[in-house]
């Protein structure tokens, strides 16, 4: 066991990221990956027990942190994202909630031997999923976009509502039981739900307010934001337990539709606290489970009881509270799936089991067994099998990478060709219609619209696409949409245009601050692709053998010859030609080049008399 309180910490925050960067690298989920990590450093070797060695300060970290992973989920919940999905998602997180919480208090009761007092309760916190779970799986399985919002709106709304459930189903057995709950308490705890809907949205609306006018500068928004989150979680919590996780997500609701910027731009801030908090309390949570709870996982009741959650219980509530929604079955089986539980199940589950004792209710020591039983089961079974069973269904975008274009202009026209012809996905975007004419006449996929717009995540699906291409003729706009997709698409997949040092923007002094690699080399910009398109170069794919290799390549290049990529045989993955990439393409590997027009003119007399030797 480790004694210094500042070594734990650190521990817990090497193996959090840890086990986050080993799901990045062999794309595993990063919850199954952290809770084997947990459970090998607490109950398994002993390392660590962050119950234990952080005291009174264990559960105040936990529920802050949960307040602010929810609302930071709720940001993303903006009402333009949910037209076409509105009435299958308010069925799911109403009737489908409620269906699921009679359906699984009968199975803990009948299956895993609970009384009817904790089976209601504990029910009612597995109706959640949460952006805990859910985001990251959908980041890594790339879903089509109707069941991936459906899933992520459910996850996140539903979140605060299981922990309202919980308590309200505790309040009521209590009441029933004759203890000392009265009907003034269920009445106090009604109207604290509603005074915290209503404390999150004077908090939104008073953040939004302040930011609109100018009354918070920059530099203290992102801080702002955060302390007022834990403030309005605190209020509402105080005045009943529980009721802080709706007050939070109501108030990253409020700020989520009201259309500032700054909220925008401060949403890549929330997202790496998050990533940072979730890596930390599950490997908390999972390190401070005993020995004697994993020994009841694994009894035949809460198996059985998981098993009936998992097959029975979570399809026939999709597949009852989606009739006449318009989804279709493809989709109610894979959403009837993914329901997976992650941190608000644990930290209620933990919550209730002490209440739930204190009160002498049967089955309350099983409370944390059973919670912990389902939520790594259903993170292992539907993290590993969302991708395979998406591919199944026809309902992932899982294929070769692909690229997406900001500037429509005869080079990435022809560009986008060539992509075509590989099977690669691509889209151009621009905003003026006229220079789309010929990406509309080559049939090339586009978007007509601003790039930058906040309308862009609503109207364009970003799920195809792992490139990002700005090659408008203005530097300056090049710079600004490679910063603005650096954070969703990652500093290494995003490029941009070199800058054209003699007719364009003078930006050298800022062109290594400037977010996106630069294609190519330096000498070759917007005026120099464009010329050379209009001189009749044309692009080439030439696949790598053992008898052509990627030296021979390089010995036929034509001095003008601009390398532009390399597409790997086996995964379609791309790697554009940089001054600062080393790129050595293998046997079986396709590269694109753009070639002087006499080259292609010599491969054609080539082939013309190879067909007359015939």
């Amino acid at each position: 066991m480790i004694d210094s309180f500042l070594v734990e910490f650190m521990i817990i925050g090497l193996f959090g990221i840890g086990s986050q960067w080993i799901a990045w690298r062999y794309r595993l989920p990063a919850i199954v990956v952290m809770s084997i990590v947990g459970l090998l450093s607490g109950p398994i070797l002993g390392l660590i027990n962050p119950e234990q060695d952080f005291g009174e300060l264990y559960r105040p970290f936990i529920s802050i942190a949960v307040a602010i992973i929810l609302f930071e989920g709720s940001l993303n919940l903006n009402v333009k994202e949910i037209k076409g999905i509105g009435k299958p998602v308010f069925r799911i997180v109403t009737w489908g909630a409620f269906l699921s919480w009679l359906l699984g208090s009968f199975a803990a009761h009948y299956v895993a031997n609970l009384s009817w007092a904790v089976s209601l309760v504990i029910s009612a916190i597995f109706i959640v999923t949460g952006p805990t779970v859910i985001l990251p799986l959908l980041r890594q399985s790339k879903l089509k976009p109707r069941p991936a919002k459906i899933l992520k709106w459910e996850g996140i709304i539903v979140d605060p509502f299981g922990a309202l459930l919980a308590v309200f189903a505790f309040e009521i057995i209590v009441f029933l039981t004759g203890e000392t709950s009265t009907i003034h308490s269920l009445l106090y705890f009604i109207f604290a739900s509603i005074v915290a809907v209503l404390l999150g949205w004077i908090f939104g609306k008073l953040i939004g307010f302040s930011f609109e006018v100018g009354r918070v500068p920059e530099y203290l928004k992102s801080s702002a934001v955060l302390i007022a989150v834990i403030a309005c979680f605190t209020i509402a919590d105080e005045i009943a337990h529980e009721t802080g996780l709706l007050a939070v997500t109501s108030m990253g609701m409020v700020l989520a539709n009201m259309g500032i910027g700054s909220i925008r731009q401060m949403r890549h801030f929330k997202e790496d606290i998050s990533i940072l908090l979730v890596s930390a309390i599950f490997i908390m949570l999972t390190a401070s489970l005993t020995k004697e709870t994993l020994m009841q996982v694994f009894s035949i009741e809460i198996i059985g009881y998981v098993l009936l959650m998992l097959f029975l219980v979570r399809p026939l509530v999709i597949f009852l509270s989606t009739i006449g929604t318009g989804l279709k079955i493809q989709e109610k089986i894979l959403i009837g799936w993914i329901a997976p539980r992650g941190i608000v199940a644990l930290t209620v589950a933990s919550y209730f089991a002490s209440v739930l004792a204190q009160n002498d209710y049967a089955g309350a020591e099983l409370v944390t067994s059973v919670t912990f039983a389902l939520v790594f089961f259903t993170v292992c079974a539907h993290g590993f099998s969302i991708g395979w069973l998406a591919k199944k269904l026809g309902l992932s975008s899982e294929g070769k990478p692909g690229v997406l274009i900001a500037g429509s202009n005869g080079f990435s026209v022809s560009l986008a060709k060539t992509l075509q012809q590989l099977d690669i996905p691509v889209l151009i975007t621009d905003a003026s219609w006229q220079r789309l004419y010929k990406v509309r006449q080559a049939g090339i996929p586009f978007h007509y619209g601003e790039i930058l717009s906040e309308q862009t995540e609503y109207s364009i699906d970003m799920t195809p696409y792992d490139y990002l291409i700005a090659a408008t003729e203005y530097d300056a706009y090049n710079a600004l949409v490679s910063s603005t997709f650096v954070p969703e698409f990652g500093r290494k997949d995003v490029y941009r245009l070199p800058i054209q040092r003699n007719s364009g923007d003078q930006l050298e002094d800022v062109d290594h601050t400037i977010g996106g690699r630069v294609l190519f080399s330096d000498d070759i910009g917007f005026d120099d692709l464009t010329r050379k398109i209009d001189l009749g170069y044309t692009f080439r794919k030439t696949t790598l053998t053992t008898k052509y290799t990627f030296d021979d390549f390089l010995a036929n290049c034509e001095p003008e010859t601009v390398r532009i990529l390399t597409m790997k045989a086996e995964t379609g993955a791309l790697k554009f030609f940089t001054d600062d990439a080393s790129i050595k393409p293998v046997n079986g590997d396709t590269i694109i080049s753009l070639t002087p027009p006499s080259k292609e003119f010599n491969k054609i007399k080539e082939r013309i008399i190879e067909q007359r030797e015939q």
